[in-house]
């Protein structure tokens, strides 16, 4: 079966979609201020690919370890 250009590129939507949604979820769970959420948070939906990117990179580590 071969996939087309338009099916391959719904599927990276879908992806993006899917990371992006994670993305969000994580920013408004963590624990840094509102202001720092919502500037995140417009940077995801403002620019999806290339804000979830900068995010993975630089964002908030809720989960990272402090020594």
């Amino acid at each position: 079966m071969e996939m087309n250009m338009f099916e391959l590129s719904g599927l990276g939507g879908l992806i993006l979609l899917a990371l992006d949604v994670w993305a969000l979820v994580s920013i408004f769970g963590s624990a840094a201020s509102t202001g720092r959420k919502v500037l995140w948070a417009l940077l995801v939906i403002i620019l999806p690919l290339v804000g979830f990117l900068i995010w993975l990179i630089a964002g908030p580590r809720s989960s990272a370890r402090r020594v």
